[in-house]
């Protein structure tokens, strides 16, 4: 793996001027670094390899549960030598109440889990449109204090992608331009942010991380199956889409050359979204280290032939309506839960 480890390339992360590598490793999701199944010690490991691998950026979240294993996996290594994003949670309806004094102690709190003085990039994790406006009057001023008393560098805002698959938050986000860092929803079923969010945030270098690029939709055809329907029903799919199991095979299918654009849906979903312009860091989440080193081979492989892309954009060019990650509701509600 160590030849496929010397390709990850390194940007400048918009404004911030932070060095990054161009895949994070996101240490949310259903995965969360395998800590559920297999223990925080398992998942400071995948951090290490990650990092060992030549990752240097990580993403947690206190809503993931995942901030101590992060933490102890970096344990030992020099502080400039990776970027820290973690997230102040904002998935309880009721979360105006006492939020001032909460975003303190939750701060603090995953301070000492990442055993760390600061965090690079502290976000507002999973506004709504119908919050963004609160988010700005009452966690806003928080965060500048943060930024202030030198425990965060850089403020951030991820949308809640599952339920805003068209960016509205963003929009609004974008308008104001406070925030130094955004985490967007992108994927090859619902590629809109690259015709009406990233020119923007280029014109503003505002720094991207982009998730969503492997979702259950890709990996499940039922899914997949259902989420095309849906982009069907509103209208959005182009000519020769079908609503079927097998809608996204033709990537595996071989060129003109004779060979394959891509050995999986997974390996053409993460080179989509990595040599999409707009994107600084391109997250993938795991708990299996076999895993991140396959996926760290598609994303260090080189981009998907144009008549693949061509074909993805005829297909998909116009869809806004999905996210690729349809989740129950009681599932959704424990992985936000407060820790």
């Amino acid at each position: 793996m160590k030849k496929d480890v010397k390709l990850v390339k390194k940007v400048i992360l918009g404004r911030t001027g932070l060095n990054v590598t161009t895949v994070g490793l996101g240490c949310g999701g259903f995965s969360r670094l395998g800590l559920a199944k297999y223990g925080e010690a398992h998942s400071a490991s995948i951090v290490r390899k990650a990092f060992d691998m030549g990752v240097n950026f990580f993403d947690t979240a206190t809503a993931y549960g995942t901030e101590a294993a992060v933490g102890a996996g970096l344990t030992g290594i020099p502080r400039g030598d990776y970027v820290l994003s973690t997230k102040f949670p904002l998935f309880d309806d009721n979360w105006r109440e006492g939020c001032v004094p909460r975003f303190t102690e939750t701060l603090d709190a995953s301070l000492r889990a990442l055993r760390t003085d600061y965090v690079d990039i502290y976000h507002i994790h999973g506004v709504p449109p119908k919050d963004y406006e609160d988010v700005r009057a009452m966690l806003v001023p928080e965060l500048m204090k943060a930024k202030d008393a030198g425990k965060i560098r850089f403020p951030g805002i991820t949308e809640r992608f599952t339920n805003d698959t068209s960016h509205n938050m963003v929009a609004m986000a974008l308008a104001d331009d406070i925030f130094d860092v955004m985490m967007i929803g992108f994927n090859l079923m619902n590629p809109s942010a690259a015709k009406t969010v990233f020119p923007k945030t280029t014109e503003k270098n505002v720094g991207v991380l982009g998730m969503f690029a492997v979702r259950r939709a890709l990996a499940d055809p039922p899914l997949m199956k259902a989420d095309i329907q849906r982009i069907l029903d509103h209208g959005q799919g182009g000519p020769g889409l079908e609503a079927c199991e097998k809608a996204l095979d033709f990537l595996m299918e071989p060129g003109p050359d004779g060979v394959p654009a891509a050995s999986s849906i997974m390996d053409a979903a993460y080179r989509f979204c990595m040599h999409t312009p707009g994107i600084h860091v391109q997250l993938v989440g795991t708990g299996n280290p076999a895993h991140l080193e396959e996926n760290l081979r598609s994303m260090t492989a080189p981009p998907l032939p144009p008549h693949i892309l061509e074909k993805l954009e005829s297909l998909f060019g116009n869809s806004d309506c999905v996210c690729g990650q349809e989740v129950p509701q009681d599932i959704m509600a424990e992985m936000f839960s407060k820790k």
